[in-house]
């Protein structure tokens, strides 16, 4: 699934333009606490920017909604103990691979229209559309985001890696170690791991119908 670009009279593309309108986005929003500084870098404001077609005003509103929640919610400081159940039968995982453009990709299982319909509010949705495996077209499409060579066979690739929960937990304790040391919170209660490995911070929105 892949998002597709909306038209508009403001041009994307054009660096000057994308720079003075994070620059309003980010004087509008005003003083930040810490952790709502590291959240709001540039990468952040430029998503946001483009979730409401770079309107300013939607935009600061969406963000500071999202910087409420996450001040209420603390995301941030959930570790993989927490959740490890949701991934025992590999229903859902980042995925060891990622896209052509280095982003990561998230495996969902069953990858069904009714799930992201829950997930994703109306109006992304509709800048989304599905991929199918049985359909050659459609997977120009997918090959076109990712390598076959590394995408599994039940979506259409040549990998035929089968999810390991042990391995997985592995890589997510490592995770749960470079994310507390971002948010400079403490880590004396995970688990001491060797080296961790790099995280891409943008996700990219694919998700692939397998039969």
């Amino acid at each position: 699934m892949f998002r597709k670009k909306q038209a508009s009279h403001f041009d994307s593309d054009d660096a000057e333009q994308r720079q003075a309108k994070i620059k309003e986005l980010k004087a509008a929003l005003g003083p930040f606490s810490a952790r709502g500084k590291k959240y709001c870098d540039e990468a952040c404001l430029v998503r946001y920017l483009e979730a409401r077609n770079w309107n300013v005003d939607k935009s600061r509103k969406m963000l500071e909604e999202s910087i409420k929640w996450r001040a209420a919610k603390r995301p941030e400081d959930i570790r993989w103990p927490d959740v490890s159940v949701e991934a025992e039968t590999g229903k859902m995982y980042r995925a060891t691979f990622t896209d052509r453009e280095g982003r990561t990709v998230v495996v969902m299982r069953p990858a069904k229209q009714q799930v992201l319909k829950v997930l994703v509010d109306p109006k992304s949705a509709q800048k989304l559309n599905f991929v199918y495996k049985e359909n050659e077209e459609s997977m120009k499409t997918m090959y076109s985001h990712i390598d076959p060579e590394v995408l599994p066979v039940e979506f259409g690739g040549k990998n035929n890696v089968v999810y390991n929960h042990e391995d997985y937990s592995k890589l997510m304790i490592k995770d749960d170690i470079k994310r507390a040391s971002f948010w400079a919170a403490d880590v004396s209660h995970v688990v001491n791991v060797d080296s961790v490995p790099e995280v891409k911070p943008q996700s990219s929105l694919i998700v692939a119908k397998a039969s």
